[in-house]
């Protein structure tokens, strides 16, 4: 990584553009870096489809082109049954990034993949993703940079903020391509993904009748509106950047915004206990992206101390860790009202990780983490199916041998 991040320091320079190369490297792509753990061999590649027509809804990406989707068909006893997974990548939060986003497959179709590996929740091998192998399953990319949430333009850019309407311009989409039949389905999503299926959970709920199992994922989008090591809000300013920038207070809930102001409410803790549809929060205690590029950002770390902390957690030293489990505690506080609702669901474990359900060695393997003895791919399963009440709080770093931890190199 420390390569990596040397060129891109020094590619950004060139360009003035440091801040977008930390903000874009950090926030979408720190979960593919991985520490221990292997992909998923041979895995199923699916092809993109652009989302035809949706142009004249207004639906396009930050660029004006075609959202899209790859959809891999569901057969036999998952025939009728539906996972949608909204992919992440960070935010852009000012003219100047969102300009150098639209140049990226975040932000224009013209970059995307042709083909997407599917593993982990996607995967269409049952020893690779037991419960949901043979569903309908569907990874639906982002390419707004406000978590399918904006409605906004800005013409003299020619910047299109139109997260919310290719969120359903993508729905409307798969309800002619069978979701209309679903007998079941599951919303899910990484990251900022993770944090659109939170503000989409109950949206995404009422579009079925009230007699089919609907529930929600979130992969990592327990973003935490916390005090940063200089103790300053790095991530209260990105989304009061994003949220006004990009329109997105017209969508956030009601039930949020009626007392709380619109930054306020693009964060997932102050919406999670109102969501009437039951949600699943998967999230590492001691996120990776969150320590990268909300508590210790380089901009409120200017004499690097936290550098060595965040490449490798062993590296950090005992009063690094006490910050660190005083943000853990800051999780467990945020979800204790959300935990008490029974239908929900809960795994916090407490490893240095980022997005667990779309690598397979963190979602369904060998080795894969537990919370007493039991992995993230039975855990969600149990919950979703009602086989089981999920509510699993990992104890304190360093207890949990199990995890794969983030070690940037």
């Amino acid at each position: 990584m420390k390569v990596l991040w040397g060129l891109c320091f020094v590619g950004f320079i060139v360009l003035g553009r440091l801040v977008d190369c930390f903000e874009e490297f950090n926030v979408t792509e720190v979960y593919n870096v991985e520490a221990n753990g292997v992909s998923a061999a041979n895995p199923l590649m699916v092809g993109l489809t652009l989302i035809q027509g949706a142009d004249a809804k207004g639906a396009v990406c930050l660029d004006g082109t075609l959202p899209g989707y790859h959809l891999h068909r569901g057969y036999g006893t998952g025939a009728n049954s539906w996972l949608i997974q909204l992919e992440g990548g960070g935010w852009c939060n000012t003219i100047r990034n969102c300009v150098y986003r639209k140049t990226t497959r975040r932000g224009s179709s013209n970059y995307m993949e042709k083909q997407l590996p599917f593993t982990g929740i996607l995967s269409n091998k049952a020893e690779e993703n037991p419960d949901f192998f043979n569903w309908n399953r569907v990874k639906f990319r982002y390419c707004d940079g406000a978590s399918f949430s904006g409605d906004g333009q800005d013409e003299v850019n020619k910047l299109y903020f139109r997260g919310q309407r290719i969120w359903s311009a993508g729905i409307e989409e798969l309800m002619s391509k069978g979701l209309r039949q679903a007998n079941q389905a599951l919303l899910s999503g990484c990251s900022a993904g993770g944090l659109a299926s939170i503000l989409h959970c109950d949206e995404f709920g009422d579009i079925f009748p009230g007699t089919i199992r609907v529930k929600c994922l979130s992969d990592a989008g327990l973003f935490l509106d916390a005090t940063d090591v200089s103790g300053g809000r790095t991530l209260r300013n990105m989304y009061a950047g994003v949220v006004k920038l990009q329109g997105v207070q017209k969508n956030l809930p009601l039930s949020c915004t009626n007392h709380m102001d619109p930054t306020s409410c693009f964060f997932p803790q102050n919406l999670i206990a109102n969501i009437k549809t039951p949600i699943f929060i998967l999230n590492a205690a001691y996120d990776a992206w969150q320590l990268q590029a909300s508590l210790a950002p380089p901009s409120a770390d200017p004499q690097g101390s936290w550098s060595e902390c965040k490449l490798n957690h062993a590296l950090c030293s005992t009063s690094q860790i006490q910050f660190l489990q005083d943000f853990r505690s800051q999780m467990l506080n945020a979800v204790k009202d959300f935990s008490m609702f029974q239908p929900n669901g809960l795994f916090i474990n407490s490893c240095f990780a980022h997005c667990q359900t779309e690598r397979q060695d963190t979602w369904f393997a060998d080795d894969s983490p537990l919370i007493q003895n039991k992995g993230i791919a039975l855990s969600v399963g149990d919950w979703f199916f009602d086989r089981v009440g999920v509510k699993a709080i990992d104890c304190a770093y360093p207890c949990d041998t199990t995890c794969h931890n983030l070690v940037f190199k």
